[in-house]
């Protein structure tokens, strides 16, 4: 059962591994979101944040594919990169530690990350735990070193049962408003500035679909209409990413289904 709207999702037995990439590829964002604010923390409290993808090579006639993770995650709005954990098994187009660029977000098959002992995502992880008994399960979390949690059972976002207001906007980003806005107007150049790619602070909060920064900056003189090199617009992005909440504080029809 697919019940986003409170940050878990419940796999089915039923399930195959191609569900299980449908469902990490639709939340994504939150992975994102996560490592975002993490990448602005002092002291870090991620103790990992890996994303799954599929690489691909034709050996003897066929084509094989292994489904690798990756660290050192970033992100672009379109494309994830990442530094190769795995050591391929077969492929020899990819070696760990390798530094793997520009593969689109739609084609990824998981992401993970762990906070305080507690796992989110892992979808392939679930689907596979889903087919084992008790005792198998508890060997594989072993094997891990981790505590997976009932099986089937996927969280999206930190402490969401405690807090599903987390779903809906990042704490980070809530509680940082007000210093935000301190920010801007001790700064007032910073909602029109661009990095060498043409991104904005706009364009970068509306992928990490903090609303409520977005909101800041458009008060503070950002361009909704400003575009990175590539073409895409802050809404651009939201709506790729399904961002309802950052659709509609950039006055944009919010309606994704």
């Amino acid at each position: 059962m697919f019940n986003q709207q409170e940050g878990i999702i419940w796999l089915n037995p039923d399930d195959d591994l191609e569900q299980a990439y449908a469902y990490a590829r639709a939340t994504f964002k939150y992975f994102w979101r996560e490592l975002y604010w993490e990448y602005r923390r002092i002291i870090p409290a991620l103790d990992f944040a890996m994303v799954k993808a599929p690489f691909m090579q034709e050996l003897d006639g066929e084509i094989r594919t292994e489904h690798m993770w990756l660290n050192e995650i970033d992100f672009d709005g379109i494309h994830v990169s990442g530094t190769l954990v795995n050591e391929p098994h077969e492929l020899t187009i990819v070696s760990v530690g390798e530094r793997i660029e520009g593969l689109p977000v739609d084609a990824i098959s998981d992401w993970m990350f762990l906070c305080q002992d507690v796992v989110y995502g892992g979808f392939t992880v679930q689907a596979a735990r889903l087919q084992m008994d008790e005792a198998e399960r508890a060997e594989h979390d072993e094997a891990w070193g981790l505590n997976f949690g009932e099986a089937g059972k996927t969280l999206l976002v930190y402490e969401q049962e405690a807090h599903p207001e987390n779903v809906q906007e990042h704490p980070m980003c809530v509680n940082m408003v007000e210093k935000w806005r301190e920010h801007l107007q001790q700064n007032a150049d910073l909602p029109t500035e661009s990095n060498q790619r043409g991104y904005t602070l706009l364009h970068t909060e509306a992928i990490a679909g903090n609303a409520p920064l977005v909101a800041l900056l458009l008060e503070h003189g950002a361009d909704p209409k400003a575009q990175t090199d590539e073409g895409y617009t802050a809404a651009n992005f939201a709506r790729h990413l399904q961002w309802q909440n950052v659709l509609v504080a950039l006055g944009e029809v919010a309606d994704l289904h």
